[in-house]
């Protein structure tokens, strides 16, 4: 496990290393680490601005290659955001490093939880709100999938399709609380009441018609998250919802 110096000592290391890389004109430190938030177990998230005629595959592959010589990296993932490409590296003290490659012409902040170290960020971008119609979309989706797999005795696919539902109702939740609803990160701070509810949704065990009782009280959840987004389609969804919660 990384303590908390390691992680600040290696951090310090990369930004030493990215203001002495002549391809790279800026820096900024994002996540928990720009808002004073870290703790044990906050990771490394570092945003590194190319110049404009950089070869970004080669500049990544050198930094890649660092990374795993010298800092212990056993794996990493790549996630393309905002115009950027992010890099996840799983170090071997179980560390998580996101460091993010970005076009100059699109290194700014995008979120609250932007730190620039050096060089220069173009002004933020317009904060990009999660759309509760396409949610409560994917709810419903879900719900079917979860319909049709008990019907057909796919009880892990059930399983899976429920808790996906159930992500999406915690989503609608946080919107209607005004709290973060990306990753989870708004779900501890919901009402109990509201909590307590989707806990009592959750499903005991992997039995069918333990399954169906979970399902059946997520859509009712969600016919209620969908009201107070949207009266009118709540008013639409409802019947249907309540017939995808009859699974024989």
């Amino acid at each position: 496990m990384f303590t908390v110096t390691e992680r600040a000592a290696l951090r310090r290391s990369l930004v030493d290393r990215a203001r002495a890389d002549p391809d790279v004109i800026a820096a900024a430190v994002l996540g928990s680490g720009a808002s004073g938030e870290e703790d044990d177990w906050s990771d490394i998230d570092l945003a590194l601005c190319l110049r404009p005629d950089a070869d970004q595959d080669r500049v990544v592959q050198r930094w890649t290659d660092v990374i795993f010589a010298e800092h212990g990296a056993v794996h990493r993932l790549d996630v393309a955001a905002a115009g950027a490409l992010y890099r996840v590296f799983l170090l071997e003290s179980s560390l998580q490093l996101d460091l993010s490659f970005w076009p100059a012409a699109e290194f700014r902040p995008h979120g609250p939880t932007f730190r620039l170290l050096f060089g220069e960020a173009l002004p933020p971008a317009e904060k990009t709100e999660v759309d509760p119609a396409r949610t409560i979309g994917l709810a419903w989706l879900y719900g079917l999938h979860v319909r049709s797999a008990l019907a057909r005795d796919r009880t892990w696919q059930a399983v899976i399709m429920l808790d996906h539902l159930r992500d999406q109702v915690l989503q609608l939740a946080c919107l209607r609380h005004g709290l973060n609803p990306h990753q989870g990160r708004g779900v501890d701070l919901l009402p109990a009441e509201v909590l307590t509810a989707v806990a009592t949704a959750r499903a005991g065990s992997v039995e069918t018609a333990e399954l169906t009782r979970s399902a059946a009280a997520l859509l009712e959840l969600l016919a209620r998250e969908t009201a107070a987004q949207d009266r009118v389609l709540a008013g639409v969804l409802e019947p249907v919802l309540r017939q995808l919660g009859e699974v024989s």
